[in-house]
């Protein structure tokens, strides 16, 4: 959650906030499906060799900064040129197969993947909706704790922020906001959570499982850094058990979003435990002759000098490399947009071709 957020708080006033926020950012969440797929979408497979079979999917995380009034004045304009930017690329054919948004908590926010045109949306969490998964087990002194002034016992004003775009055919496995008391100071405003999808890729043997989420920040959120790394940690076991219950064994993964980890060995050191996938900026680092890095990186650890990152996990019969990573909207590739670039990472997929669906599984639209 913004820095903003709180300043406005401590100016307006938690009950004047609370008519303004759900007044313009409660509306309803977006989802749209399409009932078939145009050919130019779906990802080319291709003989990888050693009898594997592969395709290429881009993937593009983005918090779009979509905060209302008065956390945030005048987005409007920047967040129409996004879904512009992304509608171009969409008709240049180079756009990201799938866009993970965080963040978008207006309308204005959230229609940039109307704006884009992707065929397919899916939404995490409105803001009235309960955990029904398993909850993390909240310590009595942490749940006692909580002040009001900060904004722990107010209720949720915002959703969750959370979409997840693609022309590829798309399916809502949860979208679980995390539990209650799983959150610490301002950020309990929102109901921040994960949203996890599946996703049609070629003629791979499995789908693909998306998660994207937006976990509890550091000193944006007023309250002392060990508090909300006591809630950040919370998330992470939530979102643990959560993929646990819904991915399945055999499922590949990627994940990605606004990890708020930046700069905290220790926060990072607990997703590794509980959530033990392969972080792209570390594996682009490692192995530079499979990854191609088209972004700066700054220093012999990148992946904790920012908070929007992806990570992935091999299936049983689908492997998943990274071949390449860049920035977006960060003043080079695009305009700056948002406080947050965009994250771009080109992953290969590959399986056994013996194991190979066959891609006339698709829908196909009419040329």
């Amino acid at each position: 959650m913004s820095t903003r957020i709180g300043r406005a708080l401590r100016l307006a006033g938690i009950a004047g906030i609370a008519l303004v926020a759900t007044g313009c950012a409660s509306s309803r969440m977006l989802d749209r499906h399409a009932d078939c797929v145009a050919p130019a979408a779906i990802p080319q497979a291709y003989d990888a060799g050693q009898g594997e079979r592969a395709a290429r999917l881009s993937v593009l995380i983005y918090n779009v900064e979509g905060l209302p009034w008065p956390a945030r004045k005048n987005r409007g304009p920047s967040l129409q040129r996004i879904g512009e930017t992304l509608q171009a690329m969409r008709a240049k054919g180079s756009a990201p197969d799938v866009v993970m948004l965080q963040e978008a908590f207006t309308p204005a926010a959230r229609d940039v993947l109307v704006q884009a045109g992707y065929a397919n949306i899916v939404s995490g969490p409105g803001r009235k909706t309960r955990r029904g998964a398993v909850a993390a087990e909240i310590e009595p002194t942490f749940k006692k704790a909580r002040k009001r002034s900060k904004g722990e016992r107010f209720g949720r004003l915002l959703n969750s922020g959370l979409y997840i775009a693609s022309d590829l055919p798309l399916a809502v496995l949860a979208a679980e906001p995390f539990s209650r008391r799983a959150c610490a100071g301002f950020d309990c405003l929102a109901n921040k959570g994960s949203l996890v999808a599946s996703l049609r890729v070629a003629d791979m043997p499995s789908s693909l499982v998306l998660l994207t989420t937006h976990l509890n920040s550091q000193r944006a959120a007023r309250v002392s850094l060990d508090r909300a790394r006591q809630a950040h940690g919370y998330q992470i076991e939530e979102n643990a058990m959560l993929l646990k219950r819904v991915r399945g064994r055999d499922a590949p993964m990627v994940m990605g979003g606004d990890f708020n980890m930046r700069g905290d060995p220790g926060r990072f050191e607990a997703f590794a435990k509980a959530q033990p996938y392969t972080i792209v900026h570390e594996f682009c680092v490692n192995q530079p002759e499979v990854c191609t890095t088209k972004m700066s990186f700054d220093g012999d650890e990148p992946w904790l000098d920012t908070q929007d990152l992806q990570a992935y996990d091999d299936g049983r019969d689908v492997r998943i490399v990274p071949v390449e990573i860049e920035a977006m909207f960060d003043g080079l590739r695009g305009e700056r947009l948002s406080d947050h670039d965009g994250l771009l990472v080109t992953y290969e997929l590959r399986w056994p071709a013996a194991r190979a669906a066959q891609a006339s599984a698709y829908p196909l639209c009419p040329i």
